[in-house]
């Protein structure tokens, strides 16, 4: 790590928020973090001076950010927001020695080695303790749902070095296990072209799962958006809820057993996002776990895997951004 970089701003950038935090030296912690809403900015560059003036912070010498869309060359659309930018138009118009823009699930799994006890909720899989080298005894899978759903994988490498996998994972198509996740899937693709598992496992997501469910029973779909999906499905209130978010985590189940599998996640399965750690401990409830290891003769293979839910409080996601930067260099 040099000291030219420094100090540095740090960002994740997902569909709906946008998150920033400051390095100010090698080694440091990241500090001033601060939450925007990416509907009260009409970019990343005009949410860069917002959050620099608001946090009284001076110009950084560089940035690394993770942002939810493939990143590909040097133009950026993003794939759940209208922003859109030049990576080297906007390293110019923000005067930074250097920008680094990853894909942020990209950013969280570079974060995974250097998350603690406490900011992890062991779900499922045999107890296994969080040493250095249990996360370096494999590779790792990582998803999880949010204003999208995001997906990607870490590999160790010799030196203490890491490989993240930057793919688009949550755009696979949907698969069903049963003739009621069937008809949902049927109900579906009369409104989509496509039924990613995206299209179900995400915050909008909820909302499509909950009308298909209402239809497919016969019963009237209500209009309620998914944080009113998530309480009155937690609460249990509205049985075509509690049957939602059952069907959520059973979908994830299976997507998250087949990157396991797809990976050889050997060292665990790691599960991010907004949604699911809001939830408590309905997921260990849920049909989750027993779908993701349904995999026939791969069952035991999978029920050996430990899965951890994040429950960090700030996102870890930036120091995976810190990360990249450092490794760019």
């Amino acid at each position: 790590m040099t000291t030219h970089s420094f100090p540095r701003l740090v960002a994740d950038i997902g569909g709906t928020n946008a998150r920033f935090g400051w390095q100010a030296a090698p080694g440091d912690d990241i500090t001033h973090i601060r939450n925007l809403i990416n509907a009260d900015h009409a970019g990343v560059a005009e949410a860069v001076r917002s959050y620099l003036l608001v946090e009284r912070l001076p110009q950084p010498e560089a940035m690394a950010m993770g942002i939810a869309t493939p990143v590909q060359g040097d133009l950026i659309r993003m794939t759940n927001s209208p922003w859109r930018f030049s990576i080297l138009g906007l390293q110019a118009e923000l005067g930074l020695s250097k920008l680094v823009v990853i894909n942020d699930f990209t950013a969280l799994a570079l974060a995974l080695p250097s998350l603690r006890k406490p900011q992890l909720r062991q779900i499922a899989g045999p107890c296994t303790a969080l040493t250095p080298e249990h996360i370096r005894s494999g590779p790792v899978a990582l998803l999880g749902a949010g204003t999208g759903l995001g997906v990607s994988g870490l590999l160790p490498l010799p030196g203490g070095r890491w490989a993240p996998i930057s793919g688009e994972g949550g755009h696979v198509t949907l698969a069903a296990t049963d003739a009621l996740e069937a008809a949902l899937l049927d109900n579906l693709r009369h409104r989509f072209e496509h039924v990613s598992a995206e299209r179900v496992l995400c915050g909008n997501g909820l909302a499509h799962l909950y009308r298909a469910v209402a239809e497919v029973k016969g019963h009237p779909v209500l209009d309620l958006g998914p944080a009113d999906i998530s309480r009155l499905g937690l609460n249990g209130t509205d049985t075509d809820a509690v049957a939602t978010l059952h069907h959520f985590c059973a979908f994830l189940g299976s997507v998250a057993g087949n990157l396991a599998l797809t990976l050889g996640a050997r060292a665990g399965v790691y599960i991010g996002g907004g949604i699911l750690p809001r939830w408590g401990d309905f997921i260990e409830r849920s049909p989750f776990h027993q779908r993701f290891i349904a995999k026939g003769r791969f069952t035991d293979y999978l029920c050996a895997l430990p899965i951890w839910l994040i429950q960090a409080e700030t996102s870890p996601a930036l120091e995976g951004a810190s990360r990249a930067l450092d490794q760019a260099e």
